[in-house]
């Protein structure tokens, strides 16, 4: 028995799988510690849940760990006996570690940057980031504040090296040439085709390789995927912009225009009204920080945004509002043209460039109006600038118009009590009517405020509390400055935020609240009449069709959303998507959608930890809303892949 030990500790192979085998323990390893330090995000997991997707996981590690070690994996089975040649092995053992040092570093990122996504990252952090002019300030940031992953990381490639290293190769005798290479090659052509069925996620997936939609598999809602994959297999997965699937639900365009149609006539009822509209996007602003929206959190929860709290008492707001994207990128499409994100952020897709399509400023342009883009990062952060200028703005005021760094925050842009005074003082300039929109910069990790303001405003809870306070204040002097020029009173403010960010109080934490953001109208001249409506249903991209629809446009455009001064009843919907599924809100009903099927129903209004799952018990409701999302889907993908993102298409 020891001597069978012996030989097999010897054997080439051997050691060739147990190697693959330490790469597959770190993936488990790292999975683990994800889901420890993020446990406040999954409280419902139990155990035996974990446990199931930590299995169902194993399939996707075994994916990523064949791809990102495939030429380790030609290098050791090619049989060729120079491969016992110790500077041979020392070249594996380097491409060895290098390979998976890669894959390591991805999943230690993910373990503090999905408390900011809520998703395992994807390849296009890198077009998100690839204008940044601060990236190593950014990275020395994080690895200062994160210090301990830093550490685990560093810990982890010496424990692999180590590791990799307690299977040493010795001295092998040879067979003869006569059954050495056959052997060897009948071996080349086993790993050959099991490396196949691996990196396809097994034997039975004969017509498409698995995918991350596949994790829906081992989960119950679609945050809990991401305990199911791995970091570098959502980034090997999404490296090509693939295109999106042709919709084929519907053959009869009328009846698919009839559940949904993105073409929008007019909806005037009377003239024109030519009132100046600002557009103010508030970074990271959910509605979790917000006093007005959490009247009902006992005890009494005061918030960290006196000044918008009583401005919302002088604005149209809404109980149900949500966003239609889950990052920055997703935001300005989402805001200013209507298009929320679906699948993958619409900046970095072809389409971006390949469509053309209608904007709150390309459509207000031939009524005279003159718009502006206002943020105060380095220009280019982010492909603003580059989006503000496809989609027919004016002109972009960023940090180097600002034109004064004594104000720069050293990381992501010019503080917002600046940059906001700023921003009065260029609109007091434009001729009316104007159209602007600004992206604030502050509220955002590292979560510092100005030095002067230190301990002046709530540290709250969690890091992000303090930033909230000091934003509010900025817009408090930043309405103060603008209530003294002429053009305020006629003018149309719409306020909301680009996306959630960090979470302490338990109603924001469903798939559903993830999405909560304020959307708030103002106008001081009284226009619009106050109103805290906790009956509609609202999202982002219903924002540039709701300010042509209050000021009486009178021409056709294209959208996504709708106008919610002028709702049809039996149409009114909004749609995200998040993790692999499409959420389709309608009335107080909720249906997840697989792409292929819908997976759960719930009345979120009255069950808002989405815990009844109505999908069996009102079947009729479930396939109603089914048709209404899918639908939106094959509007969605062919007017995309077709290039029919215009009114007249």
């Amino acid at each position: 028995m020891f001597q069978k030990l012996k030989h097999l500790n010897t054997n080439w192979y051997f050691k060739f799988v147990a190697r693959l085998g330490l790469a597959m323990l770190f993936y488990s390893i790292l999975r683990i510690i994800f889901f420890t330090l993020n446990r406040d995000l999954f409280e419902q997991v139990t155990f035996v849940d974990y446990m199931r997707m930590a299995l169902g996981g194993l399939k996707f590690d075994l994916v990523a760990m064949l791809y990102t070690n495939a030429l380790f994996i030609i290098l050791c089975i090619i049989p060729f006996k120079f491969r016992y040649n110790k500077v041979y092995q020392k070249t594996l053992e380097w491409i060895f570690i290098v390979c998976n040092s890669i894959t390591l570093l991805a999943n230690c990122i993910d373990i503090v940057y999905f408390r900011f996504t809520l998703r395992r990252t994807t390849f296009n952090v890198f077009k998100e980031f690839q204008n940044e002019t601060q990236g190593f300030k950014l990275l020395a940031h994080f690895i200062l504040t994160y210090w301990y992953i830093a550490l685990l990381f560093v810990l982890a490639i010496y424990a692999m090296k180590k590791m990799y290293g307690s299977f040493v190769q010795r001295p092998s005798k040879f067979s003869k040439p006569l059954f050495y290479y056959p052997k060897g090659l009948l071996l080349l052509a086993i790993f050959s085709g099991l490396f196949v069925a691996g990196v396809r996620g097994g034997f039975r997936h004969s017509t498409r390789p698995i995918t991350l939609s596949n994790s829906g598999d081992y989960t119950k809602n679609p945050l809990e995927v991401n305990i199911v994959l791995n970091t570098p297999f959502t980034l090997l997965k999404t490296i090509e912009i693939v295109d999106l699937k042709r919709g084929t639900f519907f053959e009869d365009e009328k009846v698919l225009a009839n559940h949904y149609n993105p073409v929008r006539t007019s909806s005037a009822d009377g003239a024109f009204k030519p009132m100046n509209v600002v557009i103010m996007i508030l970074e990271s602003n959910g509605k979790e920080y917000y006093g007005f929206y959490n009247k009902d959190i006992k005890p009494a929860y005061k918030g960290y945004t006196p000044f918008m709290d009583s401005l919302i008492n002088q604005s149209l707001t809404f109980k149900y509002s949500y966003a239609s994207g889950q990052k920055s990128i997703d935001a300005m499409p989402s805001i200013l043209c209507s298009i929320p994100y679906m699948v993958e952020p619409f900046i970095t897709t072809r389409y971006a460039t390949n469509n053309s399509i209608n904007s709150i400023a390309s459509l207000l342009k031939p009524k005279g109006y003159y718009s502006a883009y206002f943020h105060g990062a380095p220009n280019g952060s982010m492909g603003f600038q580059a989006f503000a200028n496809l989609t027919g703005y004016d002109a972009y005021f960023g940090k180097t118009e600002y034109n004064n760094d004594a104000d720069f925050d050293n990381i992501w842009g010019i503080w917002d009590e600046e940059f906001f005074q700023f921003y009065a003082r260029k609109m007091g300039t434009f001729k009316q009517p104007f159209m602007t929109t600004i992206f604030s910069v502050s509220s955002h990790d590292p979560y510092k405020v100005p030095k002067r303001y230190e301990g002046k405003f709530p540290l709250g809870n969690i890091p992000i509390h303090q930033c909230i306070g000091y934003t509010d204040m900025a817009l408090r002097k930043f309405f103060k400055a603008a209530s003294r020029m002429p053009w305020f009173k006629n003018t149309l403010f719409v306020i909301t935020a680009d996306h959630t960010n960090q979470k302490y109080l338990e109603k924001y934490k469903t798939d559903l609240n993830h999405f909560a953001v304020p959307i708030i109208f103002y106008t001081p001249g009284g226009q619009i009449k106050k109103e805290y409506n906790q009956t509609d249903i609202v999202q982002q991209a219903d924002i540039m069709p709701s300010i042509l629809g209050f000021l009486n446009y009178d021409k056709p455009y294209f959208s996504f959303g709708f106008d919610t001064f002028h709702r049809p009843s039996d149409k009114y919907i909004v749609v995200n998507y998040k993790n692999g599924f499409y959420q389709l809100l309608k009335d107080k009903y909720l249906l997840r959608f697989d792409g292929q099927k819908a997976v759960s129903m719930f009345d979120f209004k009255n069950d808002e930890r989405l815990s009844n799952n109505l999908l069996t018990a009102n079947k009729a409701l479930a396939d109603s809303l089914t048709l209404d999302v899918k639908a939106f889907i094959q509007q969605y993908n062919n007017r995309m892949l077709d290039n029919r993102l215009l009114p007249n298409r």
